[in-house]
């Protein structure tokens, strides 16, 4: 099977996910600057947070699936598991955004991050095992150093907001600090895929 179809289902689950969203930022009751910060200040700010994040999830996965030749059951399967945890951060986000940060919001977050990052890469590794040891997404892959530094950023977020300051907000500011950070790991652009996209021919 060709990839063609799993792409075109990623990238409208994609866009329903961010529509959702932005659905969910409330309009505020005056016109003047103050109240747009006072009614929307918090929810602006988690859904650019997340808006990054699933725009890092399609950069990622477009990319990945210019070096897969074909499809198989596990591949499909392996990319539904990603669709629904990406799927949960609509909710996870409005949670954390009606809270104003709350503890247990923010570690759910958290999880999530953690949630969607495992299950990219169990995708990224059942296409690896398909396409053989010798592929080129192994290839561009090679350590995957910011693959193996994330999930321990949000593993850190979660329990800096657990365990750091419990009574007060040091600890959650500490965690969505982690958040953001490996928000910003992956904004760095990573030319792998890019590199052996070229060296194989591939057109875009």
């Amino acid at each position: 099977m060709r990839t063609g179809r799993l792409e075109a289902f990623s990238d409208g689950v994609l866009a329903i996910i961010i529509t959702i969203m932005v659905l969910e930022l409330r309009v505020p009751e005056g016109h003047d600057l103050s109240d747009l910060v006072h009614t929307a200040g918090v929810g602006l700010l988690t859904y650019l947070l997340t808006f990054v994040y699933v725009g890092i999830y399609w950069n990622n996965h477009h990319h990945m699936f210019h070096l897969v030749r074909r499809v198989s059951g596990g591949v499909l399967w392996a990319n539904l598991a990603l669709l629904f945890c990406l799927s949960l951060f609509p909710f996870t986000t409005a949670w954390v955004d009606e809270s104003r940060f709350e503890q247990t919001p923010v570690v759910v977050y958290g999880l999530n991050l953690l949630a969607a990052a495992v299950a990219y890469y169990i995708l990224q590794t059942v296409i690896i095992r398909q396409e053989g040891p010798d592929s080129p997404l192994r290839r561009a892959v090679g350590a995957d150093v910011k693959g193996k530094i994330s999930p321990v950023l949000y593993i850190a977020g979660m329990l800096s907001a657990l365990v750091i300051d419990r009574e007060g907000r040091i600890g959650v500011w500490i965690s969505l600090g982690c958040f953001v950070g490996a928000a910003i790991l992956w904004i760095v652009p990573d030319r792998r895929i890019d590199r052996v996209v070229r060296q194989a021919g591939i057109p875009d």
